[in-house]
């Protein structure tokens, strides 16, 4: 539990190192990126009350709405502030295997308060094997935080289409919230 913990941990600091607001350690441990300091804590977006089902509901409306603009066929969850399932579609067409990783974005983005392409760009782009060590990550783009008034309420996750399409789709619902 401890070993899980101190990865969580260091895969917060690691995510959420920003070089403008970041203090360097010493020179000699300069050039790993793991010794940036931030001045703020990233991704410290507080908890708020869950969704509820209408809104939820209308997010996927939202999700779906975009991706049939395109003839994405996709698979669109939102999970309330803990975690849990709130609402489900299934567009007609879309594969079986992206309706649990739907879900598993929607509950990464609102567990770890962030964008799932996060962990993405970490494993991707920053060579941060480790975060796929992380419990409850999934490193692929398609799960967004719902925020309204500053406290996160949920998340939606998409899949069946390309990463970069599930994101498109959810973040048009994502932006019908009022941060």
């Amino acid at each position: 539990m401890l070993r899980r913990t101190l990865l969580a941990m260091l895969g917060v600091a690691v995510l959420g190192c920003s070089a403008s607001h970041a203090q360097q350690a010493p020179a000699s441990s300069a050039s790993n990126p793991l010794d940036v300091v931030p001045d703020k804590m990233p991704f410290d977006i507080a908890y708020g009350a869950p969704i509820t089902l209408e809104r939820a509901l209308g997010a996927i409306t939202t999700a779906v709405n975009e991706a049939r603009k395109h003839d994405w066929k996709l698979n669109v969850a939102v999970v309330d502030s803990g975690g849990n399932l709130v609402a489900f579609q299934r567009m007609d067409g879309a594969q079986l295997a992206s309706i649990q990783i739907s879900e598993h974005k929607a509950r990464t983005a609102v567990m770890f308060r962030r964008e799932t392409k996060a962990f993405e760009n970490a494993i991707q782009l920053n060579n941060f094997h480790y975060v796929m060590t992380l419990d409850g990550m999934i490193g692929s783009r398609g799960g967004i935080p719902l925020v309204e008034g500053g406290k996160l309420i949920g998340a939606i996750g998409c899949s069946g289409g390309t990463s970069s399409q599930d994101e498109v789709a959810c973040a048009a619902a994502a932006a019908t919230f009022k941060k």
